[in-house]
């Protein structure tokens, strides 16, 4: 989702007079401008200078999704939308930070760091016994190369805590505007180790005696591929209403535990957002 200035643009214009007037003091060093302290810019117009950089958005949405992967019943989910970004460098939303490290054209490198939620025992009848995945950190990069409105793209992330697992994206997106719509479209494979596969969709002696279920190992290899979409529309020039869905195909060992009830996670999304 795009995003604005976090201030309106005339708060910056006295800064931006004034920096003009640096210049031409600059160039003729003898003039008074050239050392009145009334010509350089004050802390509150560096500071406002800074906080032009950032960009912010605001909302809310509800989610409908599984009650866990694997599962075949449902939860609606509220959830916040809160997204800022510096420049065009730093991100910041629910799902972590991303840093770009280098940039070269379309081509990309960055770092990123965000959180993994785990697993609850209560969030489904069906993980009776199984016992909760703890939260943990996370840790990653990604790579990707941009084109118009085509982008692909690999990521990595290793979980510290939780899991400890490790696990790989890769994938495919295009975007594209008519008039006041926004649609966009995602396509992407994901990856995991064995302790990735393990934590979530495997069951061990004790795991078994206490739920029922049979002992199942889950190994390294492709978890599942996604299809999503997305249609947002420009109410005004701060507001906009968005709606996705997707599903996802789990694949693999992760197909194959005895915790999945169906195979195919479909979900949908709807918000609303203000952007400052």
């Amino acid at each position: 989702m795009k995003i604005v200035a976090l201030a309106a643009a005339a708060l910056f214009a006295p800064a931006a007079a004034r920096g003009a007037d640096i210049g031409l003091g600059f160039d003729n060093a003898s003039t008074p401008a050239a050392t009145s302290d009334q010509a350089q810019p004050s802390r509150i117009d560096r500071a406002f200078s800074v906080f032009h950089e950032w960009k912010v958005v605001v909302g809310a949405a509800a989610f409908v999704l599984p009650e866990y992967e694997g599962s075949d019943k449902f939860r609606v989910l509220p959830f916040p939308i809160v997204s800022a970004s510096y420049g065009d460098w730093a991100h910041l939303d629910t799902s972590g930070l991303t840093v770009d490290v280098y940039k070269d054209g379309g081509f990309r490198i960055g770092v990123k760091a965000g959180y993994e939620f785990g697993r609850k025992e209560s969030d489904s009848n069906y993980l009776r016994g199984l016992g909760d995945v703890g939260a943990g950190g996370i840790v990653g990069g990604i790579v990707s190369y941009e084109t118009g409105p085509f982008k692909i793209y690999a990521e990595l992330d290793k979980t510290f805590g939780g899991s400890d697992g490790l696990t790989g994206k890769l994938g495919a997106s295009a975007s594209y505007r008519y008039d006041r719509f926004l649609f966009s479209a995602d396509a992407f494979a994901t990856l995991a180790d064995d302790k990735y596969m393990e934590a979530y969709f495997g069951v061990n002696a004790n795991q078994s005696a206490r739920s029922g279920l049979p002992e199942y190992t889950a190994k390294a290899g492709l978890k599942r591929v996604d299809l999503k979409g997305s249609v947002t529309y420009l109410v005004t020039e701060n507001w906009s209403v968005t709606g996705a869905a997707g599903a996802g195909l789990l694949m693999g060992d992760a197909r194959n535990s005895p915790i999945v009830r169906d195979k195919i996670q479909p979900f949908a999304r709807i918000g609303a957002a203000y952007r400052f």
